[in-house]
């Protein structure tokens, strides 16, 4: 997971093969190192479609998902371990090299109250089930810290960092979001620090979800911690321009956080990749 990614919500978030046929080749043509899917329904997968256009464009690709209300792990572990098994097997046949995101839960799992121990002792049983199955399929896992409007489990990189080493696993990393951390960090530079040996994913998100570098993000801030720690992962921006109701629900979403995918493609995306060079990154 390395180099400059693109989450597909900048196209689709729908993947069956005409979101694939619309999305790869686009990605490709600005030049991304690989792409974010969002299996939101695996169902609709055509997995050796996807991975047959992943290889004709050169592109890579890392798989994402929150849960759905049903199989929140803090609830029914069970539950919740069966969708990321299916997921993790979907993404594997698919070629991706991890499953990420909001694996722990759903979002916008809220309960109305501080976690519980037993919500806790859920999520790191269903997390470490994952894990090795994920391992034993040949990729990473993950697991996305996200603000506390969109869940009450794990809202900070010291929570997710905790959750890690509780799960004990060798394959499961933290992936940090800009967006949440701006709401969420004493400082992006600290949830960088605290995630530091865990951290293998990044979001690059604007305060906004929009175009990169036309918000509040300290972009400076988060390219420098990133330098300082040495990071060699994967750099993905997202922007939320396609959005179902469902997910636009989850997000708070309720406007449109941009003009166009164009906008965001022609003038976020260089935006951050000049960041990137300018502290070494790339």
């Amino acid at each position: 997971m390395q180099g400059f990614g693109v989450h597909t919500s900048m196209w689709t978030m729908h993947w069956d093969r005409d979101g694939a046929a619309r999305t790869i080749p686009e990605a490709a043509r600005y030049g991304m190192d690989f792409i974010e899917i969002a299996l939101l329904d695996s169902s609709v997968v055509d997995a050796d479609h996807t991975r047959g256009l992943l290889e004709k464009h050169g592109l890579r690709a890392v798989c994402s998902l929150g849960l759905p209300k049903e199989n929140w792990c803090s609830v029914n572990p069970e539950g919740g371990i069966a969708h990321l098994k299916d997921a993790i097997d979907t993404a594997a046949r698919l070629g991706a090299e991890a499953l990420s995101g909001v694996t722990y839960g759903g979002i916008g799992e809220r309960s109305g109250f501080p976690p519980t121990q037993a919500e806790y002792d859920n999520v790191a049983y269903a997390l470490t089930e994952a894990a090795r199955h994920a391992k034993s399929r040949g990729i990473a896992f993950g697991i996305e810290p996200v603000n506390r409007y969109e869940t009450h489990l794990i809202n900070t990189a010291w929570q997710a960092r905790d959750m890690i080493e509780k799960v004990g696993s060798d394959n499961i990393f933290i992936h940090l979001d800009t967006y949440h951390m701006n709401i969420e960090e004493k400082g992006v530079a600290n949830g960088i620090l605290d995630a530091r040996e865990h951290l293998r994913y990044i979001h690059l998100s604007e305060s906004d979800r929009g175009t990169p570098g036309e918000g509040c993000c300290d972009w400076d801030e988060v390219f420098g911690a990133l330098a300082a720690i040495g990071f060699k992962g994967g750099l993905a921006m997202e922007s939320f321009v396609n959005m179902p109701p469902q997910i636009a629900h989850g997000l708070a979403v309720w406007r449109p956080v941009a003009r166009s995918f164009e906008e965001v493609m022609d003038r976020g995306l260089p935006f951050l990749r000049n960041k990137a060079k300018q502290y070494r990154l790339v």
